[in-house]
């Protein structure tokens, strides 16, 4: 189909399959042969790196209070059969981008899906979530600023140091650009565990270990939805394959991210658990103590911050492509040359994206709970349910029962579209653990007020 470039000359595109491309599959970004900003340049294993330090930085830190809630039995089961889901799904997500090279984000998966009504739906969950996950970045640097420091300053102002930080560093216009900040993300996190990890061993056992627990409804349901957030990275897996300079390589940056992630969240919530027992808290970091606490918190502040940056920069893309995105095959010149207009668009969703992550930290402002608000919200939906959508659409029925392992694959995702459907008890359920928890918390008196300067550190 003929086209017009940014410049308005005619061109003729082709998709990653080699045909000619329709209004339908034009690709966002364009001929990038003359593009002052190219966005299609990231190697796999910056991939894997990127999906690496915004799936684990958070995740990992609510694990080990996974185990205390369910037993070590239980947790060690759960870290690994989502984890293998998970494999599987994003897989499956790879499979569409391929399919669909114009799809950018999941409200373009919404638009092939189910058309304008599904787009509206989809995109719209993908932006709260993302900034809901922005919001519990600053709340963890929040507490991370008021432990290293001992409350020395008010907490608002270190929500608001922590967004400003996430603000600077999401203003690169390509993932590429800010691919390197992961390889300090994950050092840091790495550093930062592993200080946590010889501080409960030097401490000694403080308390039993469970082999399972007996626990009710509402703690139990948390606990599941902090495993599915610690795997919720699938919510930008279509914008990094955008980026990438050959999305076929996706499975590569996939199995390295998988294999890490479910090794690391096993090994750190066996170690940490194994020692703080029932007296592990989360975040993680704050198992030790005070001196290394603070030592600890001061080492993951890079990836507190960028793995923040990571989901902004993705929410923040998505608005983009949607304001210069054109119909009939058209890509807007301020996606790909560096205009007024452009920058100003980007700098203005950039800072909107913070200021609102900024104010759900404040209003919300303990950090279990906001991962259980946002797992139930969205990530259970993108992380495993929406898969199974993309499977049936990729396979006509006609070609679902032809041989064993085909009827095989079909109930698998069978099973797994069900569980999307489940989705809603999860959402419901998940609710109403994090709402329960929050009543409760306040009941106590144990949760500070919205925009309080109350000091958050871990004691």
């Amino acid at each position: 189909m003929a086209a017009s470039s940014p410049s308005g000359v005619p061109t003729t595109e082709k998709n990653m399959n080699g045909r000619a491309k329709t209004g339908n599959d034009f690709d966002v970004y364009g001929d990038e042969q003359t593009a002052d900003i190219k966005y299609r340049t990231m190697h796999w294993w910056k991939a894997a790196a990127l999906m690496l330090a915004e799936t684990v930085s958070l995740g990992i830190l609510s694990i080990p209070s996974v185990f205390a809630s369910l037993g070590m039995v239980a947790g060690c089961i759960l870290v690994v059969s989502l984890g293998a889901v998970a494999t599987a799904t994003g897989y499956q997500i790879g499979q569409f981008k391929l399919r669909h090279p114009h799809v950018h984000n999941m409200a373009d998966a919404g638009m092939v899906l189910g058309g304008p009504v599904w787009r509206e739906i989809l995109g719209t969950a993908q932006v709260v979530f993302l900034i809901f996950v922005c919001g519990s970045h600053v709340l963890t640097g929040l507490i991370a600023f008021d432990t290293i420091t001992s409350g020395a300053s008010c907490s608002i102002t270190w929500a608001a140091v922590t967004a400003a930080l996430g603000f600077a560093l999401t203003l690169p216009r390509t993932l590429d650009g800010i691919s390197y900040l992961s390889v300090a993300s994950f050092v840091s996190i790495m550093s930062a565990v592993l200080i946590t990890m010889i501080g409960v061993g030097v401490t000694g056992h403080q308390g039993g270990v469970g082999v399972t627990s007996h626990l009710n409804f509402a703690n139990g349901f948390l606990a599941v939805t902090d495993v599915i957030f610690a795997y919720a990275g699938h919510v930008a897996f279509l914008t990094f394959i955008s980026e990438m300079a050959d999305p076929r390589d996706f499975p590569k940056a996939l199995l390295a991210l998988q294999l890490a992630d479910t090794t690391l969240y096993l090994v750190v919530g066996v170690v940490v658990y194994a020692f703080a027992g029932a007296h592990t808290v989360s975040p993680a970091l704050g198992n030790t103590g005070r001196t290394l606490r603070r030592v600890a918190y001061g080492v993951a502040l890079p990836t507190i911050v960028v793995a923040g940056v990571i989901n902004g920069h993705v929410c923040a893309k998505l608005a983009l492509v949607r304001v210069f995105r054109m119909d009939g095959g058209r890509v807007s010149p301020h996606m790909a040359r560096h205009t007024k207009k452009g920058w100003a668009t980007w700098i203005g969703i950039c800072a909107g994206i913070w200021a609102l992550a900024f104010v759900i930290a404040e209003v919300i402002p303990f950090f279990n709970d906001l991962l259980g608000v946002i797992s139930a919200l969205f990530a259970s939906w993108f992380t495993y349910g929406i898969s199974g959508v993309f499977w049936f659409h990729l396979n006509p029925a006609g070609t679902r029962w032809t041989t064993a392992a085909r009827k095989l694959q079909a109930v698998f995702w069978g099973a797994i579209v069900l569980r999307g459907q489940a989705g809603a008890f999860i959402m419901v359920a998940g609710l109403y653990a994090s709402i329960w928890s929050i009543v409760k918390g306040y009941q106590s008196g144990s949760f500070p007020s919205p925009f309080s300067c109350v000091n958050r550190a871990l004691a």
